[in-house]
């Protein structure tokens, strides 16, 4: 098994604490600028948001161009001159470069985050507003991990006709590195978004890009007394989804979500930085199935994502707009809000560093006040009207 930057980090410091710091690397995506209002931005008809410049790796693949054959079989290394390179190719380049070369404690990797497309749960605030939907209706058992509506369904085809254009008209190295929330609308929006490209410049033209996604509840929506935010039992989605894997320790029940108690914002990005180390410990490139004893206690083999190239920097997650929220808090992202079916990718810096020496805290979980019956009143910015006490049981309608 051949083992990421980060994984080979950590183990080389198995015997002292050792974390990933992340970073974001801005100047490569127009989300990454204070200038880009998110209410407006259109991710699909600005090619993700890639800002169209050149690198410091451009002259150093010309340099390496030189004299070769157009006819030629060529690695990764040795590809036309960067003049006949699309954007997307050219930035893939420089990630290559930018991991070749750094350090062993430093790795680079481009995520693309992608919320989910409409969901019921979504039309009934709309309808209920937000302040009734967060103190009574998003309680009712009418929406216990909701499915995509029409519109979601709509969405996520449209991200998936992106993915198809760029694979052919530009060469967009295919992601094979998937992760997915197990709330049943992220898993439609993935399997929608991913299953079925083809790239007809890397694959035979009747071949899809493999798509097998890992199910992790570390990119769950945050978790909230809403039953939006319970999942489905694993056999249920196993059901809904076969042949999709799990993160080892995969429940049957969803043992995150009770009714009663939520996560803090401190609790949430505590989970999506485990979610982050997921990704990040574990390279996607397994050429073997034997792994050495000072890495072996990472994570299961089952927790790898599916890619299968020694470049494999791209890597797809499906989530929420809450917990992408929080992803990029993690990473020191500026903030920069969803709307459903939309993404956002971020180059993404790991560097794998000794523990810091102040004492960890434990994250807390909390106990929130809601309505038992309809709210007499519901008015943005002043909440509901209502009889409620922390943890009481919702009546149904």
């Amino acid at each position: 098994m051949k083992l990421s930057r980060a994984a080979l980090a950590l183990g080389l410091a198995a015997t002292a604490p050792a974390y990933i710091q992340y970073t974001t690397v801005p100047g490569y995506f127009l989300q990454d600028e204070g200038s880009t209002d998110p209410s407006t931005f259109d991710f699909i008809t600005t090619n993700f948001g890639l800002i169209n410049r050149t690198y410091p790796a451009d002259a150093a693949d010309a340099d390496t161009q030189l004299g070769q054959g157009q006819g030629q079989q060529q690695d990764q290394r040795q590809q036309p001159l960067p003049g006949a390179l699309t954007q997307w190719e050219r930035f893939h380049r420089q990630v290559l470069a930018l991991n070749q070369d750094s350090p062993s404690t430093v790795e680079f990797k481009v995520l693309f985050l992608g919320r989910h497309g409409e969901g019921w749960h979504n039309v009934a605030e709309d309808n209920y507003g937000t302040p009734a939907w967060n103190c009574f209706y998003s309680l009712l058992p009418t929406y216990t991990d909701p499915a995509l509506t029409p519109l979601g369904t709509t969405q996520a085809l449209t991200v998936h006709n992106l993915w198809q254009r760029l694979l052919t008209t530009q060469r967009i190295p295919p992601i094979t590195t998937h992760y997915a929330s197990p709330l049943l609308r992220a898993l439609q929006t993935a399997n929608l978004t991913f299953s079925n490209l083809l790239h007809p410049h890397l694959y035979p033209r009747s071949s899809p890009i493999p798509f097998r996604p890992l199910i992790s509840d570390l990119f769950r929506e945050g978790v909230s007394l809403h039953t939006c935010d319970h999942r489905s039992s694993r056999a249920q989605i196993e059901d809904l989804f076969p042949g999709w894997r799990f993160e080892s320790g995969f429940e049957d029940v969803d043992g995150y979500w009770d009714g009663e108690w939520g996560e803090t914002r401190p609790a949430e990005d505590a989970r999506s930085r485990r979610g982050l180390d997921l990704i990040f410990t574990h390279s996607s490139s397994s050429s073997s199935s034997s792994s050495s004893s000072s890495n072996s206690d990472l994570h299961s083999d089952e927790d790898r994502g599916d890619g299968d190239g020694d470049d494999d920097v791209f890597v797809s997650v499906t989530s929420h707009s809450g917990e992408i929220a929080s992803i990029l808090r993690v990473i020191g992202h500026r903030e920069f809000g969803l709307k459903t079916g939309a993404a956002i990718p971020v180059l993404v810096r790991a560097e794998t560093k000794p523990a810091p020496e102040s004492t960890s805290t434990v994250v807390s979980w909390t106990r929130s006040a809601h309505c038992t019956a309809p709210p007499v009143t519901s008015l943005v910015g002043g909440g509901c009207v209502c009889t409620s006490e922390p943890g009481a049981v919702v009546t149904p309608l």
